[in-house]
């Protein structure tokens, strides 16, 4: 990861962050790795809890760690703490994010997953689930765009960067014109990137 920043955070800073993601919890349609652009605005533009640089390495690592994709909110929790003074802190942004985000979104599944299975004929639940698909296609597409260009500082740097985006824009076609396993991109980009060539 990168070097920490040093932050001073009082109770009220710790439940704004619980809050927060409470909130960001009842988004999470398509998974938590959608709501990754709001968390970008507010951990990073906004409160300066999180360096860019924290931010996209924690994502990075958890999707590239098995398990499921709501790591990385663990993993942002743990770099707000450790801004904030160490381990002990490390461990209460660990707990505050992922109770934040699994508490609301928990509820509502277990209770709406009920009542959908009672009524999955009713024709209001079947129209719910086909438009359902467009919404987290496009917030998945905002997620991609925030940590693509997060590195660009306004300055339009990240059009010089056009073989990660040519490279981005070829991937994108293969998985979705091709039977390719998307693993094999992703290694394949790792090698790219381990030769210094994106």
């Amino acid at each position: 990861m990168t070097e920490p920043i040093h932050l001073v955070m009082a109770v009220q800073d710790w439940f704004a962050l619980f809050a927060h993601y409470l909130s960001l919890s009842l988004l999470s349609v398509g998974g938590a790795i959608t709501t990754a652009p709001d968390m970008h605005r507010f951990l990073v533009d906004q409160q300066h809890w999180l360096t860019d640089a924290q931010f996209n390495a924690s994502v990075a690592i958890a999707q590239a760690a098995p398990g499921p994709n709501v790591l990385f909110i663990a993993l942002l929790g743990w770099n707000i703490g450790l801004n904030a003074g160490g381990m002990l802190t490390g461990m209460l942004g660990v707990f505050t994010t992922m109770m934040g985000i699994m508490i609301p979104s928990t509820t509502l599944t277990y209770v709406t997953a009920q009542w959908g299975h009672r009524n999955r004929e009713l024709r209001a639940v079947r129209a719910f689930k086909q438009g359902m698909a467009p919404i987290v296609v496009a917030l998945l597409i905002a997620t991609s765009w925030i940590l693509a260009t997060s590195n660009s500082h306004g300055d339009g740097s990240w059009l010089q960067n056009w073989p990660t985006w040519l490279l981005t824009a070829a991937t994108a076609i293969i998985v979705w014109r091709s039977k390719i396993h998307l693993l094999w991109l992703l290694g394949a980009g790792a090698l790219l990137g381990w030769f210094g060539l994106i």
